[in-house]
């Protein structure tokens, strides 16, 4: 079992070997290790989370054998271990799921490059959520961002290079946020450690010294990893990026990339500042109110758009305010309630996605609603698929969607000042969901005529199980969500 505490660190360094490796080989060979090394590494995940779930405990792994400051740390429970199995899966169904449109959208002198950005940004992903050191938590943030920009601009045309530009631009705002709000910590602290910082912190609020600073630099952290995650009003980039890359990059960065940065905003919450410091900074209240309006404003603007993958890149918007409200009610269950979206936003956006290039395949690679007309008739597994993920997005039982809304509901309840708008927030934003998402399966299952037989596709096998996975996954977050929502609280319980 000793062994096993080795686990978190070798998926790491095999993650960043595995991009060294695939600069050598050329596509095909780069496609294959990565498909490897995903697939080792969620082997690893899941021993990982099954001996630390079944311990209970959180444990140390200290680089180099070196202790702070000299060396490094990863800290891994149940909660980090089970986060990177569930990253591993979505990373591998998405790729699976886009493996034709990359072979047709990428230049093929460049396929290895593409796999390359993969395999760094699941590196930087597992460090997000592995580390115990902040600087190491900022370096892989970059590692993050470029991986990120690759995978968008691979394409090369010029709406996928102006949404890598846009990307990159609020990106390096995010990051240079984030870097100031670490140089103002370390200047208070002198420590870089978690575990340390926040031991500083609270002696910090317990003196009642440096309080305007330490709200500063409470503000610049979660500012910065709030406009990298794209909540609402720092969105602007996202539909771009997410509409114009090819659709594994889209289900990846809807998926993946975003909730790595928001996985550590939660580390820093409860490792770094502290729970109970950070509710009393009142900064959940800010979180809260934009939580409420990216519900709202994401919604809105997902129902005026007439293309598929833009419409789905806007619901993310709306999915992300959830997260941030469930943050800013501050509270324990809001906190559980936004792990567990993070988990069924994840598995039904890459749904809608993967699902979405079939139904636009098989309707001449038109994204508009118009000409989406009855290409569930086409493509039987795709609309099958997009209907499944679309009713999990509106919340309808049965899918992971309803048990994220129940779960935010019953958070919602136990604050008393925020209880109002939190309900009625989620009711309007449940029915702008239903507006879109249902409007769109009705478009797909509309009887056409014969506009499109020539363009009909034969099922690809591979395609059709990655869409089964995705939905098999879908339900059985929503099935069984009660051991989830106990492994999440055991998670939070050992978090600090």
């Amino acid at each position: 079992m000793e062994m096993i505490r080795n686990f978190p660190c070798l998926s790491i360094l095999l993650s960043m070997f595995s991009a060294i490796i695939s600069s050598a080989v050329k596509g095909r060979g780069a496609r294959r290790i990565n498909t490897f090394v995903v697939s080792v590494v969620g082997i690893l995940s899941a021993c990982t989370l099954y001996y630390t779930y079944t311990t209970g405990q959180s444990y140390v792994y200290v680089m180099g054998h070196f202790p702070a400051p000299f060396g490094n740390e990863i800290r891994f429970g149940s909660l980090e271990a089970g986060m990177a199995l569930f990253f591993c899966v979505i990373m591998l169904l998405s790729l699976n799921g886009g493996r034709r449109k990359i072979q047709m959208e990428v230049d093929p002198e460049k396929e290895n490059l593409y796999f390359i950005m993969v395999d760094l940004l699941l590196s930087s992903l597992l460090a997000l959520v592995y580390t115990n050191d902040l600087f190491t938590a900022y370096v892989f943030v970059e590692i993050n961002t470029i991986a990120a920009c690759g995978l968008i601009m691979i394409m090369e045309s010029g709406r996928a290079i102006e949404a890598a530009t846009r990307y990159m631009i609020m990106s390096l705002l995010g990051s240079g946020l984030f870097l100031i709000g670490l140089c103002m910590l370390y200047d208070m602290t002198g420590h870089l450690l978690m575990s340390n910082v926040q031991a500083s912190i609270q002696a910090i609020a317990a003196d009642g010294t440096y309080v305007i600073p330490l709200l500063v630099m409470i503000a610049l952290l979660v500012v910065g990893l709030a406009i990298k995650s794209a909540l609402f009003p720092f969105h602007a980039w996202l539909p771009d990026a997410y509409g114009y890359s090819t659709v594994s990059s889209a289900a990846m960065l809807s998926s993946l990339v975003s909730k790595g940065y928001i996985f550590l905003l939660i580390k820093i919450i409860y490792r770094v500042i502290g729970f109970d410091i950070f509710v009393q900074s009142r900064i959940i209240n800010v979180l809260f109110v934009f939580g409420l309006a990216g519900m709202i404003m994401g919604s809105t603007s997902a129902i005026r758009e007439n293309d598929i993958r833009r419409m789905i890149s806007y619901s993310s918007v709306a999915q992300i305010g959830y997260i941030y409200m469930g943050f800013g009610l501050g509270t324990s269950a809001g906190m559980a309630a936004s792990v567990f979206h993070i988990l069924a936003h994840a598995a039904t956006k890459s749904l809608l996605f993967v699902s979405g290039v079939g139904l636009t395949d098989v309707s001449g690679d038109h994204k508009e609603f118009i000409e989406l007309t009855g290409s569930a008739y086409r493509n039987v597994c795709a609309g099958l698929a997009f209907t499944v993920g679309s009713l999990s997005m509106v919340g309808i039982p049965l899918f992971s969607g309803f048990i994220s809304k129940l779960l935010f509901s019953q958070a919602a309840v136990q604050s008393q000042i925020k209880m109002l708008p939190a309900l009625i927030v989620l009711a309007v934003s449940t029915v702008l969901n239903a507006i879109y998402f249902m409007k769109t399966v009705i478009r797909i299952y509309t009887p056409v005529s014969c506009k499109y037989k020539s363009v009909s596709i034969r099922e690809n096998p591979l395609y059709a199980f990655t869409l089964l996975c995705f939905v098999v996954l879908n339900i059985g977050l929503g099935m069984w969500s009660q051991p989830i929502t106990d492994w999440i609280a055991q998670g939070l319980s050992v978090f600090a």
